[in-house]
């Protein structure tokens, strides 16, 4: 593994300017999630959710983006897993997405918060039974004793309730990351990348041009 700090590859697929973003972060994230889309980008509402404990200990892993309103950025999980314990203690988080494709990551900073109960069962009641089903038998970021348990109880949830509505279990549902800080990063040539930073100041979004 000598060679690793040998990969290199230039980034010569687009540039990202001061005067060419659109005032509104959330206007201008919809715009390059839509160009993701287009071009195919693989899991594109895919993104990593970092997360800290009270004493600052931090923990990260991919989660699915599920929405975007004029609050804040929504995803789904169990409120009794790792990132829901940490988020009970340090309510502050960001979320990265990197889109290689296209050269493109986004950061975004702010304050999490849990969906409102309707929200959560209009979102759990669009989704496939067996992921239904997954939501109630799976104890989520807890020790197990292997896989074959996890997909008997799945099994047999389901025959417990064929042809019943799944209901959303109390500990499943939805969070709201509220955005203090969006940041877009373009790849260019050289490592001179283009990095436009929006930071909410009294409820106004101020843009400024970070180095690289």
């Amino acid at each position: 593994m000598s060679n690793i700090g040998n990969i290199r590859s230039e980034y010569e697929e687009g540039k990202l300017d001061e005067d060419g973003v659109n005032k509104d972060p959330f206007l201008q994230f919809e715009k390059w999630f839509a160009e993701a889309l287009h071009d195919n980008v693989s899991h594109a509402n895919a993104f990593v959710l970092s997360t800290a404990d009270k004493k600052g200990k931090p923990s990260a892993r991919v989660v699915l983006l599920k929405g975007i309103d004029p609050e804040g950025f929504v995803f789904y999980t169990n409120y009794e897993s790792r990132k829901a314990s940490e988020l009970k203690e340090n309510e502050f988080a960001s979320m990265t997405f990197f889109w290689p494709a296209l050269e493109r990551q986004i950061r975004i900073e702010g304050n999490v918060k849990k969906i409102t109960a309707a929200e959560s069962d209009e979102y759990f009641n669009s989704r496939p039974r067996g992921s239904q089903a997954g939501a109630w038998v799976s104890p989520q970021s807890k020790v197990i004793p292997g896989r074959e348990g996890l997909d008997v109880s799945q099994e047999l949830f389901l025959k417990e309730n064929e042809g019943k509505e799944i209901t959303r279990p109390s500990f499943w549902g939805g969070y709201r990351i509220n955005p203090v800080k969006i940041e877009f990063w373009q790849g260019r040539i050289s490592r001179l990348h283009d990095r436009i930073l929006y930071t909410l100041e009294n409820e106004e979004w101020k843009i400024e041009r970070l180095a690289p």
